[in-house]
């Protein structure tokens, strides 16, 4: 399916400036106020779908602190709901406006596609480096699902490389606690990124554990996987060899069986030796087995 092209991969300055590169005209500034007005703080609610979950909690009261003295410089950027205004970009002066203590705060309303909002809101985050690795992740997905772009797409809209936009979906192989690991900054992505080979997420946590008890670097933990896989095929050559032994002595079993008529047990050891084992039920059924092997020899 064609997706039309929004422009949000050149960053929200066609939305609302976010980084000032030049000295704005009296016009300029007096179209922006235009279109700038205040509303009862609370009034405005956050994007419950905002990719960010987490805040610094020391950068908003710093931020808090700015406000107070300041006020807040640059309006949040909303859409009206039903019975509120919800935050499409600001949530984080948001916060600070409240812990400020501010009664109201600028805001520009701006209607938007449910696309548009999540694509958004990415943006701004991402600007700021404000998303941890796996927050980031989840946003890419879910325009990858819910709005079925294509990972080119996505990544033509964040201003990223395809590559950049592959790798952090990868982040989400993880074990769920191992990525809760990347979020709480306990392990980095590029130790994660190394993890995302192992399949099973019970060793892929007691790496992860192992990585932040022991404080390996990247190029250790790269190291640790090459030997892990090395030795996973060295166990799986075993296991087919195995498996071909297994076969070849079940059929010296059977074809032992026929000649003896009773029950034999080849028990074959991996140093090529072992023992054959065979049943007897009666005296009479032992001296019968004795005669046949005197008659082999």
């Amino acid at each position: 399916m064609a997706v039309k092209k929004t422009g949000l991969g050149k960053g929200l300055d066609s939305m609302i400036p976010m980084y000032p590169v030049k000295a704005k005209t009296v016009k300029e500034t007096r179209e922006e106020k235009k279109n700038e007005i205040l509303l009862k703080i609370t009034e405005v609610e956050p994007n419950r779908d905002q990719p960010r979950k987490k805040f610094d909690e020391d950068a908003l009261l710093e931020l808090a602190e700015s406000i107070k003295q300041f006020g807040v410089l640059q309006p949040l950027l909303v859409q009206k709901r039903e019975d509120y205004y919800e935050i499409i970009a600001g949530e984080r002066r948001w916060r600070a406006a409240k812990i400020a203590g501010l009664k109201e705060i600028p805001v520009i309303v701006k209607d938007f596609t449910d696309q548009q909002i999540v694509e958004i809101s990415l943006i701004e985050n991402i600007q700021r480096e404000d998303l941890n690795p796996i927050e980031e992740a989840l946003a890419y997905k879910r325009l990858l699902t819910e709005f079925s772009l294509k990972q080119d797409e996505v990544a033509e809209r964040v201003s990223k490389s395809r590559t950049t936009v592959t790798n952090s979906l990868r982040l989400l192989k993880l074990d769920a606690r191992v990525q809760q690991m990347v979020i709480d900054d306990m392990i980095s992505t590029g130790h994660a990124r190394a993890l995302i080979s192992i399949e099973d997420g019970e060793l892929q946590w007691k790496i992860a554990n192992r990585i932040f008890d022991e404080k390996l670097s990247v190029r250790e933990v790269e190291k640790l996987m090459k030997t892990l896989q090395k030795n996973g095929e060295e166990k799986e050559k075993i296991k087919k060899q195995n498996t071909a032994y297994d076969y070849v002595y079940k059929d010296m079993e059977e074809k032992i069986k026929a000649i003896l008529g009773t029950k034999v047990t080849v028990q074959h050891r991996a140093d090529n030796k072992g023992k054959i084992e065979i049943e007897y039920y009666s005296n009479e059924e032992l001296e019968r087995i004795y005669d046949l092997l005197r008659m082999i020899h």
